[in-house]
């Protein structure tokens, strides 16, 4: 008879004589089945339930230690939004005063920083890439040598090492080029390194089974695909340059940084709201532009 379940089969048919809302012994067991697969879906145990409690009480703990070792009260933070609101006030105006001839030759320093800085990185950083990648270097200690000195490179921020290029080489942009340079070298390696590792073996293979050589198949089978993806890299680091190249010329290193250490000193707050505002036309600018480009190079959809 249709719909009559076969002889042995379980059921979730309650027993004769149950409650009204028990909860069927085939189901029950079913429940406990899932339950023992899978707790964390079933609520947390008391265990676990303690073991958060404790970490909110320590992050607590730990933020308001934060809070009193900084001296951050309420009132101290009033006093510094009110000397802020004074600092904003008379940026108003904005004005690019007598000598805005060296605003307009401190952003092209600053351009000039970033685009010759991230031109030297990523060249240097393309050979370097390939001797950090697994699939091309299978030396595990000349591979793991070289991406421990990349992390320590990219350990220093880009104002220590301007601090230490204005030392040695002198106060002007090229201590900034050679700041950029260095910081960017390490990143920009450890990036194509990952995206050599990433590439499609087969185009490689392909090269090599046709009866090319390794160096080949490296030139022809696996830089074609990371080419777009490194060239993307290399100018969205252009953009994030072009800002910190005006903060390094607050310790020395040239560019647009050092003209509004200069009037900040004099105080001259509406001359410092003219370059905010240029720098930010720049940056937006630069960010327009590489944007469309690096559309174009992996292939977007709005690439046209």
């Amino acid at each position: 008879m249709s719909g009559v379940a076969p002889e042995g089969a379980p059921s979730d048919a309650m027993p004769e004589g149950a409650p009204s809302g028990a909860i069927p012994e085939g189901a029950r067991n079913s429940v406990d089945r899932w339950k023992a697969a899978l707790p964390a879906a079933f609520g947390l145990s008391p265990r676990q339930r303690a073991f958060r409690i404790a970490g909110a009480a320590a992050f607590l703990c730990w933020l308001a230690w934060a809070l009193w070792l900084f001296d951050i009260t309420p009132q101290r933070l009033w006093n510094g939004l009110s000397g802020l609101f004074t600092i904003i006030r008379l940026m108003i105006p904005p004005s690019p005063g007598e000598l805005w001839q060296d605003i307009l030759k401190g952003i092209a320093e600053s351009v000039a920083m970033a685009f010759l800085g991230t031109v030297l990185a990523a060249v240097f950083a393309i050979p370097l890439g390939f001797l950090g990648a697994r699939n091309i270097v299978t030396s595990t200690l000349l591979r793991f040598s070289l991406r421990r000195v990349f992390d320590g490179l990219r350990g220093v921020d880009q104002l220590i090492w301007a601090l230490a290029f204005v030392r040695a080489v002198g106060l002007g942009p090229l201590a900034g080029v050679l700041a950029l340079f260095v910081s960017d070298l390490a990143t920009l390696s450890k990036l194509y390194a990952e995206a050599i590792e990433n590439a499609e073996r087969r185009q490689a293979e392909g090269v090599i089974a046709a009866g090319g050589s390794r160096l080949m198949a490296v030139r022809f089978g696996i830089l074609p695909q990371v080419l777009p993806l490194m060239l993307a890299q290399a100018l969205y680091f252009f953009e994030s340059n072009t800002r910190s190249a005006s903060i390094l010329g607050v310790v020395g290193a040239g560019g647009i940084g050092l003209q509004i250490a200069e009037r900040i000193k004099v105080r001259h707050w509406d001359e410092v709201a003219f370059i905010i505002i240029l720098m930010v036309i720049t940056v937006a600018l630069i960010d327009w532009i590489g944007g469309k480009l690096r559309r174009r190079l992996i292939g977007g959809r709005n690439a046209a």
